[in-house]
């Protein structure tokens, strides 16, 4: 048969095309005997409580400074996992394709696919892939599930939140957001801001098995922090405080939001999370986040609230304050 460069709708169609582009393009990276069977779906023995999600993965452009769709198809679902104190053990990987995409794209996005999912420990155990013709999609489109194991009886939830507990942030916001744009745009701003983009299960896992003062996590995606924080507040029916000046943000972040006239604490990020903790605790925290290097700039930004309920109040660097609304429309559209 032919060897093609670019995918064919027939590569979607279940015959010989399909079958040769699932070993020699996905079996061959992403290897492991779960996904050899070759099975519509995995079997995977639990015992315990267990976690699930699913996210897609629409990304333009596909390639950023700092990752890709594939890292970031790994990375996104790894961290809502994460979020609810689960460790990420199983991926499905499925992948809606555009006629006419060139073959070695999809191998580079697929290598980064393994790569990611390597480092953050997990595996990719089944998944499908579909080919649509021209202009029915933007190049390529990926959905991820995964599965993770809890690692104790108890859960994390908005319930818990009580007055005085504490915002922890892990690091700089509004990487990924600002970097999608600058690429996307081709700007030529030279700022070179990367992409935050990281799976937060070696950052977040082991904190979580030495204290028990995390009441809640949430990863700042779309949105950003402003929206996350919105959330919790409506969700706990308490009011959060956010200082500003605590708010960890790049000298090159901070430029650029100025000269684009962006503000930062509505810009995605996808390798940060929201620790809501007990305030007694909350010091030790930052201080374990920061002996690892994607919590190196880990910090205290807030504190939870009676009043205003279901509000979050920014505390300005002029000490003044304003209330932070929820984002209404996305000033970045597609970036995860």
């Amino acid at each position: 048969m032919k060897k093609t460069t670019r995918i064919l709708l027939g590569h979607g169609s279940g015959g010989r095309l399909t079958h040769n582009f699932i070993k020699q393009v996905l079996l061959e990276k992403l290897k492991n005997p779960i996904l050899g069977e070759l099975a519509d779906s995995a079997v995977i023995n639990y015992k315990e409580q267990v976690a699930f999600t699913t996210d897609s993965f629409v990304v333009s452009p596909l390639f950023f400074p700092g990752g890709d769709i594939g890292k970031l198809s790994v990375s996104g679902t790894v961290n809502d996992l994460v979020m609810l104190g689960a460790v990420p053990e199983y991926l499905s990987l499925a992948l809606i394709v555009e006629e006419g995409l060139e073959q070695k794209i999809l191998e580079r996005i697929i290598c980064s696919v393994a790569i990611q999912a390597k480092n953050s420990r997990v595996q990719i155990v089944t998944g499908d892939t579909k080919v649509v013709e021209r202009l029915a999609a933007d190049k390529l489109f990926i959905n991820t599930s995964g599965l993770g194991r809890l690692i104790s009886s108890r859960r994390l939830s908005l319930k818990g939140i009580s007055p005085g507990d504490k915002i922890i942030i892990t690091g700089n916001i509004a990487e990924h957001g600002l970097s999608i744009l600058a690429k996307r745009k081709e700007l030529g701003l030279n700022f070179n801001i990367k992409s935050d983009c990281a799976s937060l299960n070696g950052l977040i896992i082991p904190l979580l098995r030495i204290t028990k003062a995390i009441k809640f996590m949430r990863d700042p995606t779309r949105g950003g922090i402003a929206t996350t924080l919105n959330e919790i507040s409506e969700g706990s029916g308490l009011g959060i405080i956010l200082e500003e000046k605590d708010i960890p943000i790049s000298p090159k972040v901070r430029a650029a939001s100025e000269l684009l006239g962006i503000d930062p604490l509505y810009v995605a990020n996808e390798g940060k999370a929201l620790l809501v903790v007990e305030p007694k605790e909350a010091q030790r925290i930052v201080a374990v986040l920061r002996k690892n290097p994607l919590g190196r700039n880990a910090k205290i930004i807030g504190t939870v609230k009676k009043t205003p309920r279901g509000r979050v109040v920014l505390r300005t660097a002029f000490n003044t304050e304003r209330i932070l609304d929820m984002l209404t429309s996305d000033p970045l559209p597609r970036i995860c």
